[in-house]
């Protein structure tokens, strides 16, 4: 087990550049700490983004914490994403490829199932823990527009922004009988880069300005969570009658409102070309190392799932966010753009043909399916800015080391802000891979 661990969190490490990828052209981006990154992880994704509710013995769940106590068998999961997105502005369009890590995971049960079988003994309580790694926010973008003023000729101004925040979270959670509580703990930290350029085409002496604001972030956060999880046939499971369990699961999240702390560097400087290789540089401002403050919005979930045995599961969330609260002394757009409180429906579930076929594949897969539809914090024209989508994906069994993991195949289509002056229309493609372990923490019976 030993050498496993150590081989996971040598992953987890080597991976964290490659969240650094680009994060595509969403001009929205520009505003609050960029475009926020959903909290679930591609199975659940899949089905419309239902994590509050849902509860899995072999996929990692930290949308709800108290689900880390439903683990039957350690589990480390990567997930990763590209994203095909159109910008359109009246007759004008855009398309650009994005990809990026989405997240990495490593969750395991504080006690192995299979011991209860060993000392025939059921354990009063069950206990999970997991630790993550992931994208928070993420800004992306590079707009060129040209004008002219008499007198001074054609112009040129590009708006670009990149970086992103990210967050580390080590979550717990327990159950006892029908009840389960977690809590996730996190630290917040990042790196956001905003640029400016003018270019004079017809003046040949003028300047090139160049204005640039940068600042780091970093924080803490917490969420906590709770699940209500009842058998309905348990009096059949009783008496033989049937085998799986039909269950109802009820859930309730908590995100904390969150405060971090800033470091500002913010400059303006005028570049002249003198000839074709010699370029002066005018420092016109410079500011460095300004210390600030933030605060992020809290969010809370309500949800419900029921599932029918392995067969097939439907589920539905509710999500309100008070962005309303946000606030940022390294942002100058918040004060004339001021955030909006949101809200966010989703519905999905899977259906599973048959899980213990052994001679056709594909009615072991879980084929997934989901919708939603979220308002944005943003406006446009003092309208609000919404956003709806389509996914579907299949979750598809395979043997690593003699274990049952799965790769996880998504699919979504969706429209953000349409009927806005810039709409953008998006198309997804995401995979990850479960990979599952149940000899973690076993006691060893013969030496």
């Amino acid at each position: 087990m030993q050498h496993r661990l150590i081989a996971i969190l040598f992953t987890i490490f080597a991976c964290t550049q490659l969240f650094a990828q680009t994060n595509g052209n969403s001009p929205y981006s520009r505003f609050g700490i960029g475009d926020a990154v959903d909290d679930n992880f591609m199975h659940t994704r899949m089905m419309g983004s239902i994590g509050t509710s849902y509860i899995d013995g072999y996929h990692i769940n930290i949308v709800n914490p108290a689900s880390l106590a439903t683990l039957r068998a350690t589990a480390f999961d990567i997930g990763m994403d590209a994203k095909r997105t159109t910008l359109s502005s009246g007759d004008l369009k855009n398309t650009a490829w994005s990809g990026n890590l989405q997240y990495i995971s490593l969750a395991f049960p504080l006690g192995n199932p299979l011991n209860e079988l060993l000392d025939q003994k059921k354990r009063k309580y069950k206990l999970g823990m997991s630790f993550t790694l992931m994208p928070n926010s993420t800004v992306g973008y590079n707009i060129t527009s040209q004008d002219s003023i008499t007198g001074v000729g054609n112009f040129e101004r590009v708006y670009a922004g990149n970086g992103g925040s990210y967050k580390f979270v080590w979550g717990n959670g327990i159950k006892y009988k029908d009840f389960s509580f977690g809590l996730n703990l996190g630290y917040l930290f990042g790196n956001i880069r905003y640029e400016q350029n003018i270019t004079f085409f017809d003046l040949p002496f003028a300047y090139q300005d160049l204005f640039s604001t940068e600042y780091n972030l970093n924080g803490f956060l917490w969420g906590v969570g709770a699940l209500y999880t009842k058998v309905l046939n348990q009096k059949k499971l009783e008496n033989k009658t049937e085998r799986l369990p039909d269950i109802l699961s009820l859930g309730v999240r908590l995100k904390s409102s969150t405060s971090f702390n800033t470091n500002l560097t913010t400059s303006q400087f005028g570049v002249q070309t003198l000839n074709s290789t010699t370029q002066f540089i005018d420092t016109a401002y410079i500011a460095k190392d300004l210390a600030g403050s933030g605060k992020l919005p809290m969010e809370i979930g309500f949800g419900a799932s029921y599932y029918k045995g392995e067969k097939f599961m439907i589920g539905a969330d509710f999500g309100l966010t008070n962005w309303s609260v946000y606030n940022n002394d390294a942002d100058g757009t918040i004060d004339e753009n001021p955030l909006s409180d949101t809200y966010n429906v989703s519905f999905g579930g899977f259906f599973r043909p048959d899980y213990k076929s052994y001679n056709r594949y594909f009615k072991r897969v879980y084929y997934r399916y989901g919708l939603y539809y979220k308002t944005d914090p943003r406006s446009i024209d003092e309208e609000q800015l919404k956003s709806y989508g389509l996914t579907f994906g299949m979750g598809m069994p395979f043997i690593y080391q003699r274990k049952i993991s799965h790769a996880n195949i998504g699919f979504e289509f969706g429209r953000r802000g349409p009927g806005s002056p810039i709409a953008e229309s998006f198309f997804k493609i995401s995979l990850g891979f479960t990979f599952n372990d149940d000899e973690w923490f076993i006691k060893k019976k013969y030496n």
